[in-house]
């Protein structure tokens, strides 16, 4: 796939996705109002996944005093990620991205070997440019760290 990666400089783009509680929720509705950190990861109740999504949760007042909207977006369905979410109580937002649209749109890669969706994460600004992207399938829990710490640069 020689599909465009979305990267640092780019305007991030625009989707809507149904989330864990049946809403739609787009990157538009948080133009011009908050940063928001967009973490692409591959499968709910997975340890790594798991691993991240509670690295999150337990950052989650840090990401809510910086002023930024954290998502989650994975090819699960609604019920999974609903299912998810109260497992692990998360307070921010899973995005169904069932077809893989989302992932395509952004070149999210796959990781090992094409085997499994990779795990990516974007900090787009309140106007929605993309500031950092960080990619790496085996340290969930450096994406919560990387993007507090790109979040207090901005």
């Amino acid at each position: 796939m020689g599909e465009k990666r979305v990267g640092v400089g780019d305007v991030a783009p625009d989707f809507r996705l149904k989330s864990q509680d049946g809403q739609e929720v787009g990157l538009k509705d948080f133009l011009g109002k908050t940063p928001v950190v967009l973490y692409f990861y591959p499968k709910d109740f997975t340890p790594g996944c798991t691993k991240e999504a509670c690295a999150f949760r337990d950052s989650f007042e840090a990401f809510k005093d910086l002023g930024a909207e954290v998502i989650g977006v994975s090819t699960g369905t609604v019920e999974s990620h609903e299912r998810f979410a109260k497992e692990y109580n998360l307070p921010f937002k899973l995005l169904a991205d069932e077809d893989g649209r989302v992932r395509d749109l952004y070149g999210v890669p796959k990781a090992a070997g094409g085997m499994f969706p990779g795990r990516v994460t974007y900090i787009i600004d309140r106007m929605g440019v993309v500031r950092h992207v960080f990619d790496s399938l085996t340290h969930a829990e450096q994406h919560v760290e990387e993007a507090l710490h790109i979040l207090r640069l901005l």
